[in-house]
């Protein structure tokens, strides 16, 4: 199955109401052709909806959607070159594996030795070559979201949407048919959207996040962007762990700024932020445990964990809890144990407060 017809989306001051209730602020948002774009934020901060309004699920109040160039703002789902993969994976229970992934061909009247000719192909591009006689029941889940996945992109969209596609998997199986289904969308050349509100996925499978909150968009970039560089204490707390200090900016030069935290004084990139009250956003892996007699931030271990290939530990400081992940050791620190815990200074980023 080879893809050409992949297509851009655009939103222009694209707002969506319900009555007087405001469920998507103005939004303007751009993504490239064969490009895997996460949707990512808590629940209610309008991913969904976004998604919806891309599919035509849902109309726009206000503003225009652009699919592939064609303006498409008054179009229903139905004359919109999408299709969308979701959440309940919604194949037929009564039809074959193979009559599903053609049911989308069959209702646009395409020729059924065509139509059953696509579906095969659909299968064997997911991994289910020889499952096509076979009932959704006699499937495991994540067989089932490969059907749906077939069952999408046997109808060549100009994008792909998925609604939180792999929620229904445990965490093993979830990682798994991600990583299929980007390893899919590559090849196909396919422009996604990819709805969920978890951060590991959203991790490993875009080409750009775009973080929503509040119904609008809070800050788009790459992962390495959005995790090195956070531009708010809420991106920073939502793309991955983070532990976020209150300090003190006391003097700013060369892109470098004088902190102090507890009583210390630390130099750490200043990331634009100037002088007074602000946060620092340490990551775990920003944090080294020592001996209590060394410098750092003196806490008291109140939780330890062994995870095989890492520690994990809560420690309580005057600045609060702190999340600290260290390498095994052969002497690892317990709970209970007075410590002193070290920043290291590159790796803290300044947030305003």
């Amino acid at each position: 199955m080879t893809k050409t017809n992949t297509g851009s989306v655009r939103f222009e001051s694209v707002v969506k109401k319900y009555g007087e209730v405001t469920a998507l602020k103005k939004l303007d948002l751009s993504i490239e052709p064969g490009k895997l774009v996460t949707l990512l934020g808590p629940s209610g901060c309008g991913k969904t909806t976004t998604l919806r309004l891309i599919a035509g699920l849902e109309m726009a109040t206000e503003g225009s959607i652009h699919i592939g160039g064609e303006d498409v703002t008054h179009l229903t789902a139905t004359y919109r070159k999408v299709s969308m993969v979701f959440q309940s994976y919604a194949l037929f229970p009564h039809m074959t594996v193979r009559e599903n992934v053609a049911y989308g061909l069959t209702v646009k009247s395409v020729p059924k030795a065509e139509a059953a000719q696509k579906a095969e192909q659909g299968l064997e591009l997911v991994g289910l070559a020889g499952f096509g006689d076979r009932l959704p029941s006699e499937l495991s889940g994540g067989q089932q979201q490969r059907g749906a996945v077939a069952r999408a992109i046997v109808l060549e969209p100009e994008v792909l949407l998925l609604d939180e596609p792999l929620s229904n998997l445990d965490a093993k199986l979830r990682r798994h048919v991600r990583e299929e289904i980007r390893q899919i969308q590559q090849s196909l050349g396919l422009t996604a959207v990819y709805v969920t509100h978890e951060k590991e996925a959203a991790m490993d499978v875009s080409d750009e996040i775009i973080v929503m909150n509040n119904d609008e968009i809070a800050k788009l970039g790459t992962q390495h962007d959005l995790y090195e560089a956070p531009s708010s204490a809420f991106i920073a707390d939502f793309i991955g762990d983070a532990n976020l200090v209150p300090c003190e900016v006391e003097a700013c030069k060369d892109a470098k700024a004088t902190v102090r935290v507890d009583g210390q004084q630390i130099l750490i990139p200043s990331n634009g932020i100037g002088k007074g009250a602000a946060q620092m956003v340490l990551r775990p892996h920003a944090l080294s445990l020592q001996s209590p007699d060394q410098p750092g931030l003196k806490g008291q271990i109140s939780y330890a964990a062994y995870l095989g290939k890492e520690m994990q530990y809560t420690v309580e400081t005057p600045v609060g809890s702190l999340f600290v992940i260290s390498a095994v050791r052969s002497d690892p620190f317990m709970q209970g144990d007075s410590v002193s815990v070290g920043i290291v200074e590159d790796q803290a980023r300044l947030v305003s407060v």
